[in-house]
């Protein structure tokens, strides 16, 4: 969407008087591997996207805050107050706007003075797992930044955004989703250790091949799925892990000393969330070495590997991820496929050759459709930088 495009929506909901609103744009991200890892102190490896969410937004003359998604039209224009940061769980998507406001008001003690007129549109497909919550909130961030001069930078930026999502949604959510769309970087993935908040960027260079994320079109909403539930089992097995080895997260161990100390752990199905959370850690580091070695094809194999592992420890693929995966792992010229994101439904990535991307489409895509029944979408997309001002 262009500036222009997008100045031009907002005009036809909120009309020209008061001048011409500031446009932000911020982005979905896709984690390439360190699925689950984010809140359990590893690392992960995502990068920002050039698909994401469209802010246009402009400051009032009271405290009544408007909003109006040109994804969800028929909603209507929806009204807040400043006086009444509150969540409320009937007014949906609002929610993740107001929760910003809020956490800028908690944490860092900034208000704004006045209402706002907003308009968003996202490009990214609804509930797919590209964090389209997260590119709301962080976007929702520099509106407040570009409005009323907050001096809040991108990294703090993702803190925020974090806190917002655990404190007012009630989604127990690690950093990852905020820090990428927030920390990325045109062409490069962010090496992020989420227990130090220590990062690097890799630049990720895919001659001759295409970064696709396939949609399984299957909605769900992250609150109401497991996600709270594996976060608590990992939780379990860090207390009860502490009887023979001093750790605060599952990150901390290796996987040599996981298998050492891992019969403390007194139910099966808490061992093998841990075993998961652990050995995906190690995958990620090594993914990365073998990207900087320039060695693609070890790094498509961890993907691969990563998958399995979600799908029989984590338990959180499901019949539509596992179908996309397992039909992508038999493509000639697929380098490695893996679903991304919390899971239950949502997205799944791979590398492909650019050769293979047809055949990639038709393979997979006709497996998925006579297996599950309704289609899937796929989207060529590219990496692109952090959420900005536009």
């Amino acid at each position: 969407m262009t500036r222009e495009e997008l100045v031009q929506s907002f005009y036809e909901v909120y009309g020209k008087t008061g001048g011409e609103p500031v446009c932000v744009f911020s982005p979905g991200r896709v984690n390439l591997i360190g699925e689950h890892t984010d809140y359990n102190g590893g690392h992960v490896f995502p990068c920002a996207l050039t698909i994401g969410t469209y802010f246009a937004a402009r400051k009032r003359d009271d405290r009544r805050v408007r909003f109006f998604s040109g994804n969800f039209s028929r909603a209507g224009l929806m009204e807040r107050s400043l006086d009444r940061l509150e969540f409320d769980p009937s007014k949906g998507f609002s929610n993740y706007l107001m929760g910003m406001i809020w956490t800028y008001r908690e944490k860092r003690g900034l208000m704004p003075d006045t209402g706002m007129d907003i308009y968003l549109k996202g490009d990214m497909p609804h509930a797919s797992g590209l964090s389209s919550s997260a590119s709301v909130e962080v976007g929702m961030g520099q509106v407040l930044n570009a409005l009323f001069g907050f001096e809040v930078d991108p990294f703090d930026l993702a803190v925020l955004g974090q806190f917002s999502e655990n404190h007012y949604n009630g989604l127990n959510c690690g950093i990852m989703d905020q820090f990428a769309i927030a920390m990325g970087k045109k062409d490069r993935a962010i090496f992020l250790d989420t227990a130090a908040l220590s990062y690097e960027y890799a630049p990720i260079a895919l001659d001759g091949m295409k970064i696709l994320i396939i949609c399984t079109n299957k909605k769900r909403g992250l609150v109401d799925s497991k996600y709270n539930e594996r976060r608590a089992e990992c939780d379990e097995a860090v207390r009860e892990l502490r009887q023979v080895v001093e750790i605060q997260t599952l990150g901390e161990l290796s996987p040599e000393v996981f298998d050492k100390v891992k019969y403390a752990i007194a139910n099966p199905t808490v061992v093998r969330r841990a075993r998961h959370a652990v050995y995906e850690n190690e995958r990620t580091v090594r993914a990365v070495e073998l990207l900087k070695a320039g060695d693609i094809e070890g790094f498509g194999k961890l993907m691969n590997q990563s998958h399995i592992s979600l799908r029989d420890d984590y338990e959180v693929t499901g019949i539509e991820l596992d179908t996309i995966a397992e039909a992508a792992w038999k493509v000639d010229g697929c380098i490695g496929a893996r679903m991304t994101g919390a899971g239950f439904g949502g997205c799944a990535v791979a590398i492909v050759k650019d050769e293979a991307v047809e055949s990639f489409r038709e393979q997979v895509g006709k497996a998925y459709l006579e297996k599950v029944g309704y289609a899937a979408d796929f989207y060529a997309v590219e990496i692109g930088d952090g959420t900005h001002v536009f």
